[in-house]
C-alpha cells in the first residue's frame, strides 16, 4: 500500500504568525492533534501538537491568543512521500517516534498527513483482501517503538 492510499488529503494547515487559540480551533474543528505549519510556497516548516500547545499555555504567564505558533512549534520535520510504500512511513514514525507525519511533494508541499490510525484503519478495512500489504508486525513494530522511552529521557 502506498501513502497516497491511505493519507488524509483534507488537511487544514497554520502560519508560524497564527496564535495557539488559532490552531486549537483547527485541531477541534479538525478533530486531529497535529497541524502543519506552512512557509511560502505551502512548504512545510513545522509542526504544533496538542501538547505544544498545552505546555504553552500551562508554562507561561499568557493567554494562547497571545502565544504565537513560532513559539512553541517544532521545527523539525519527519515526513514522507505519497509515492512511498506505508512500511516506509512507518520505518520513518518508528525511528524518529512520530504517529504523524506530513506528506510533502518534491518541493516540500504539503500534500496530506499520514497517521498510525489511517494505516491501521486502512489496513483494517482492505484486511482479507489482498491489498493492503500491512502486516500486523508492521504496526505492532511502530507501536512497540513509538511506546519506547526516547534515548536520553530521564526515568520517570
Amino acid at each position: 500500500m502506498l501513502v497516497r492510499d491511505a493519507m488524509n488529503a483534507d488537511v487544514e494547515p497554520c502560519g508560524p504568525t497564527d496564535n495557539l487559540a488559532t490552531v486549537a480551533g483547527i485541531m477541534w474543528r479538525n478533530d486531529c492533534g497535529v497541524v502543519p505549519v506552512l512557509g511560502d510556497g505551502r512548504r512545510v516548516i513545522g509542526l504544533i501538537t496538542d501538547r505544544d500547545i498545552c505546555m504553552a499555555a500551562a508554562t507561561r504567564d499568557r493567554l494562547a491568543r497571545e502565544i504565537t505558533v513560532a513559539d512553541v512549534c517544532a521545527w523539525q520535520v519527519h515526513a514522507c512521500a505519497p509515492q512511498d510504500d506505508v512500511r516506509s512511513a512507518l520505518k520513518t514514525m518508528e525511528e524518529h517516534q512520530v504517529r504523524r507525519l506530513p506528506v510533502i511533494d518534491r518541493e516540500s508541499g504539503l500534500v496530506g498527513m499520514l497517521s498510525l490510525h489511517d494505516i491501521v484503519r486502512r489496513a483494517t478495512a482492505t484486511r482479507g483482501r489482498g491489498g493492503a500489504g500491512i502486516s500486523h508486525e508492521d504496526v505492532m513494530g511502530a507501536l512497540k517503538a513509538l511506546a519506547e522511552d526516547p534515548v536520553g529521557a530521564a526515568t520517570r
